[in-house]
């Protein structure tokens, strides 16, 4: 049996960058050192822009349910009213044909998978502050103020479990944690 891929994990509050960054960083490592991404499945509507199958799996509360009964989900969260969660033949596959796998999941999902499989490697994005964050979810425009209010408290709890996450890369200009990110990734293929 040949090597095992290894499993990445990212996570970051909303609007902190994780889905420009991990769209980037997919498209920087390409050809053999490229990162198979794992597409949550959810029960949330889209936001404008994004497209079934490339940005998640939309999905009944029903369907998520029957899903998770069945066992058919690595991991899964509610974060604020929606469920979220990662398809897990698609993980074990590609980890078990020796390919690195991407989930960019909330931090619920996370510690569930680092108790599962102590193997993976948990990042972390950081916004550079609760203010910027804001001043980011006000202009996607996908939410309204008592949205954004609750999506700042949830981003404070998940910050407390900074310590859980092997790295933490700060988001202040996309470019610099673009390179920390592949510099992390090239890092931990070595070992």
């Amino acid at each position: 049996m040949g090597k095992k891929g290894k499993l990445f994990v990212i996570s970051a509050p909303s609007g902190s960058g994780k889905t420009t960054l991990c769209q980037r960083l997919r498209r920087s490592l390409r050809g053999e050192s490229k990162l198979a991404h794992s597409i949550s499945v959810t029960t949330r509507n889209p936001r404008r822009g994004e497209r079934e199958g490339r940005d998640y799996f939309f999905i009944s509360k029903e369907e998520f349910i029957k899903k998770q009964r069945q066992g058919k989900l690595l991991e899964w969260a509610k974060v604020l009213d929606n469920f979220y969660g990662t398809p897990r033949d698609f993980v074990e596959k590609h980890i078990n044909r020796g390919a690195d796998v991407l989930l960019s999941i909330d931090v619920q999902g996370a510690l569930k998978i680092k108790r599962k499989a102590s193997s993976a490697v948990f990042i972390f994005i950081l916004p550079p502050t609760l203010q910027e964050l804001e001043r980011r979810l006000r202009r996607r425009s996908t939410e309204d103020r008592a949205q954004i209010t609750r999506r700042l408290k949830l981003a404070e709890r998940e910050m407390k479990f900074l310590t859980k996450y092997d790295y933490v890369v700060l988001n202040d200009k996309i470019n610099k944690a673009l390179a920390k990110l592949k510099e992390i990734i090239n890092l931990e293929r070595k070992k």
